[in-house]
This record gives structure tokens, C-alpha cells and sequence, in this order.
């Protein structure tokens, strides 16, 4: 039998409204994925969270940003602001994939596993890499073969990591309602994307 994997995207406080790079519609998706979750986790063998969690990302924050390679200060690891949304913690998800702690990372497959938020200097995020306590390696271990994948936003992390999922081999897709982009336009761009690279768009119902 086919397994199933639920991959949720940085849904932090800092990617919705009122956080650091907020985006509209963001608290509204968080609660959309808590309701879905609720209601379909029976038919994931897997479901993981990534988080952006920032340290020292290096050229990655910027006083001056572009917005495209530069940024504001946000998802700094250890502030509420980069804990998982509400709606999300609520659901007790078991598997936690931080990202970005010393350099940009946009795909969750970027990530490493740490569900305690032990792991915090340099050495330790690269020999847990080294380790491979990767994404691509937990959903392995699952068995997993397809992946859906929702969160925020969908113009970055959820393209950079949709796209990821299937250049690994997943049969990935991408919920169109359970996800939002920064503005239109750039959600348009990552839909052409995503379709060209062999990912799925639909909605979850």
C-alpha cells in the first residue's frame, strides 16, 4: 500500500499577521490546516513540521533587505514568534524539522530533525546533518512515496520544498487552499513552478 506524508511549512507566528514577515492570510491557513489535520490524519503514515529557526543565518537577515535574498530579522530561534502557530502546536505533531540555523534555507528538506530545540551550535546542526537526521531520510524510514505538502508561504518555503520533493522521488502535492503566497503575483510564478518541476496542485477537499 501507498504511504502518505503531511509536510507543514513553517506555519510560525512570524510568517502571519502581526509577526516580523507577516503574510496576509496567514493566521487563516493555520486554522485550516488544524482543521484538516484533525480530520485526515488517518491517512498519513508520517507528518513532520518545518520551522525556520535562525541563529546566525549570516547575509540571510539584512538592516537594508531586498526581499528576495535579504530579510528582516524573523524567525530567530528561541522567540515565540518562531514557535510553531498555535492551531499547529495544538495538533501534537510528533516530528519537528528546524531549518536555517546558520545560513538561508527555504526547503524544508534543508532542515534537521530536532523535536527539543537542543540542537544550537554550528558543530551539532552539521553532525545531525551528517547523521542523517534529514527529511528526506524520516520520510524513507516511513516508507513513505507521496508527499502533500502546505504551510507559508506558498511563494518560498512551500515551493522550494515541494519542488525538493519531487526532484527526491515523491509523488508530491501542494494544497492550494492550505497555503498562501506573500502577494499574488509571486503566487502565481511558484504555481508555474511547481506545475513545471511535477507537482500537483488541488485542493484538499
Amino acid at each position: 500500500m501507498e504511504k502518505k506524508a503531511l509536510i507543514i511549512v513553517d506555519v510560525q507566528p512570524t510568517f502571519c499577521e502581526g509577526g516580523e514577515l507577516g503574510v496576509v492570510g496567514g493566521n487563516a491557513v493555520a486554522k485550516r490546516i488544524g482543521s484538516y489535520v484533525r480530520a485526515h490524519r488517518s491517512d498519513y503514515a508520517y507528518i513532520a513540521t518545518t520551522q525556520d529557526w535562525h541563529i546566525e543565518p549570516g547575509s540571510h537577515w539584512s538592516d537594508s533587505p531586498d526581499y528576495v535574498d535579504t530579510w528582516p530579522v524573523h524567525g530567530k530561534a528561541g522567540t515565540p514568534n518562531a514557535e510553531l502557530h498555535p492551531a499547529i502546536r495544538a495538533l501534537d505533531v510528533a516530528h519537528h524539522f528546524k531549518k536555517g540555523q546558520y545560513a538561508a534555507a527555504y526547503s524544508g528538506f534543508e532542515g534537521i530533525e530536532d523535536d527539543t530545540d537542543r540542537i544550537q551550535s554550528r558543530d551539532e546542526v552539521t553532525a545531525a546533518q551528517q547523521a542523517g537526521a534529514t527529511l528526506a531520510n524520516a520520510l524513507r524510514d516511513a516508507g513513505v512515496t507521496q508527499v502533500d505538502v502546505v504551510g507559508i508561504a506558498e511563494s518560498h518555503c512551500v515551493k522550494e520544498t515541494a519542488i525538493d520533493a519531487v526532484k527526491l522521488g515523491f509523488a508530491t502535492t501542494v494544497f492550494e487552499d492550505l497555503t498562501v503566497p506573500v502577494s499574488e503575483e509571486l503566487g502565481v510564478a511558484a504555481r508555474k513552478d511547481m506545475a513545471a518541476a511535477g507537482v500537483a496542485l488541488r485542493r484538499s477537499e
